[in-house]
Formats: C-alpha cells, structure tokens, sequence
C-alpha cells in the first residue's frame, strides 16, 4: 500500500484516516477500543478527532472522543506508532482562533489523549475576529517546542489560505501545511476551489464527509430509510436527481470490481488529484475492514469516468 506525504510536511501516512468523531456517541469505548485494534492491524495509523467529538451529544463532557483514543493509546502502549490529528475552535465560536483559546485548547487535548505531542493540530473553523498572525503566532511556540509536529486548516476557503501563507512568510511563522476541507462524490465545489492552490503550494489534503453522511454507502434509498440510524438526517438532502445518479453509478461500478458502493466511493477519492487520503469513520471491526478494501481498491479510468460523470 503506498504511504503519502502531508504536503511538505515531515508527516507520512496511508490513504485512509480514521474518523473519531463516532466515539462516545455511537461507539462506546469498548467498541471503540476494537474499532481502533482492527484499523492499526489493518496497517493504518492516522487518526482524526477533535476537541468538540462528540459535544453535540447531551450530557457528554467535553472531548469524549479524544478521551476514548488517549486511553486506548494508553492500554496499547502504541503512542509512536500512530498518527494523531485533532483540532482546535470546533464550536466555532468568536475568540475561537485567539492565543488563549489555543493555550487552553492544545493544553486540554493533551490530557485527554494522554501524550506530550500532536502530530498534526487544525484550526477547525475560520475565526473571523482573530487575525492569522495572532492564530499563527500561538502555533509558533508549540511547534517549536514539539508540543505540536504540524498545523493544518479546517473549512477554509482558499483566500483564507492565502492571507494566512502570506502572513507565515513575512512574520517568519509556522505555516498551514494540510488542508481538511469537505470532498465527497456529491460534495466537490469546496474542495475543487481548493485544488489548484493545493498543487501549487504543496499542501496534504484529508477530506472529511468521504462517505456523504453515509449516503454513498447506498443503505439510504428512500426517505423511510432515514429514520433507521442515528446519523440518517445528515444524509437526506442527497436524495435528489444527482444523488440517485450517483447511486446508479456506484451500484454499477461496484457490481464489475466486486465491491460495495463505499468501497467504491472511497477508491474514488483516493484517486483525485490533491487529495492524501479520506476520513471515515466506522462503528463496527466489519467497516473497518471494509474501508481498508476501498482505499487499496484501484478503479480503471472508465469507472473513474463514469462515477464524475454521475456528478456533474
């Protein structure tokens, strides 16, 4: 399996992330512990989550998700043999990109994950009432002192970038090298808004929502199959005359390379110019092996062609 730089960056990994953002709302630590084992058996290591997993859930303390995954690092013994993502301003609120709120969001993240290093730490969202020397800035110290090995950005447009690569140069700060923007095959104008400063600027690229809230997996055909899951509502608004042409494409190309519609969503993705690698989640050791299939599963040009086509 080919492993992928994260842009320029010191980081290397496969092409597939692991979404935490299911741990402590529909996988519970047990299952998270077993969803974790599989995926690094799988010969996979980077792994996604987030101050804010899973805060939409009532009554959840603050940062479940990283809790879960800094305890089973803890009982595995296998800090340096894994990859780890998280982000900070994941309720996007105001001050959410100052110093303080990265002093205080950075020093809580490492306890809860039980370690003394990020590998790579995102400005979750954009934080209009904070400049980019600031934000940098507060990056500044942290990567020098290895607290923090890279920095990415979440939902930023590609201006965004720009002001904040420009502003890294002339004040001598660390600079965005990953880019976490949303990619799916019936999400693309964000990310290919992205591309060409991605190619130009030398930026890793993971791309949440690869699965479009499980829409792409096909289980979502009609509108009675929403109520079925605990994350169905976040895939109803595909089910219009471009989302049934997907479906149509994917069943089609998923029946001639023996592979489910996911598998074949994922390979897709893993296929596009700019793109490192994917993030999905799983709630079972099954959909673990499942996306492990997908990102290995190379689709001929035709297929490729077909899924775009459906698309556009």
């Amino acid at each position: 399996m080919d492993r992928r730089p994260l842009g320029r960056s010191e980081l290397v990994i496969e092409p597939l992330v692991l979404g935490g953002n299911v741990f402590g709302w529909t996988v519970d630590e047990a299952r998270g512990f077993e969803i974790l084992d599989a995926y690094v058996e799988a010969g996979f290591t980077a792994i996604d989550t987030a101050e804010g997993y899973p805060n939409w859930v009532p009554g959840n303390p603050p940062g479940m998700s990283e809790t879960i995954i800094g305890k089973w690092m803890k009982s595995r013994g296998n800090r340096e043999a894994v990859h780890i993502f998280t982000k900070v301003n994941s309720g996007n609120q105001p001050g959410g990109l100052s110093a303080k709120a990265i002093h205080e969001g950075v020093e809580a993240s490492l306890r809860r994950l039980q370690t003394d290093y990020i590998d790579l730490y995102f400005s979750h969202w954009p934080d209009a009432q904070t400049s980019h020397e600031e934000t940098l800035g507060a990056y500044d110290p942290l990567v020098r002192s290895g607290r923090v090995r890279v920095i990415g950005a979440s939902n930023y447009t590609a201006e965004m970038i720009r002001a904040a690569q420009q502003t890294a140069i002339i004040k001598t700060l660390p600079r965005y090298d990953v880019l976490q923007p949303r990619y799916n095959l019936y999400d693309r104008a964000e990310f290919e808004a992205l591309r060409d400063l991605v190619l130009e600027d030398e930026l890793g690229t993971i791309v949440y929502y690869s699965l479009a809230s499980g829409f792409l997996s096909g289980k979502y055909r009609s509108a009675a199959d929403f109520d079925k899951s605990p994350r169905g509502g976040g895939a109803e608004k595909y089910l219009d005359a471009k989302g049934k042409a997907i479906l149509a494409a994917l069943d089609s190309v998923s029946a001639a390379n023996d592979a489910t519609p996911a598998e074949v969503s994922l390979a897709w993705l893993v296929a596009q110019k700019g793109v490192t690698a994917p993030i999905a989640s799983a709630t079972s050791v099954e959909q673990v092996k499942s996306l492990a299939k997908g990102v290995r599963l190379k689709l001929s040009d035709a297929d490729l062609k077909t899924l775009t086509d459906a698309g556009n």
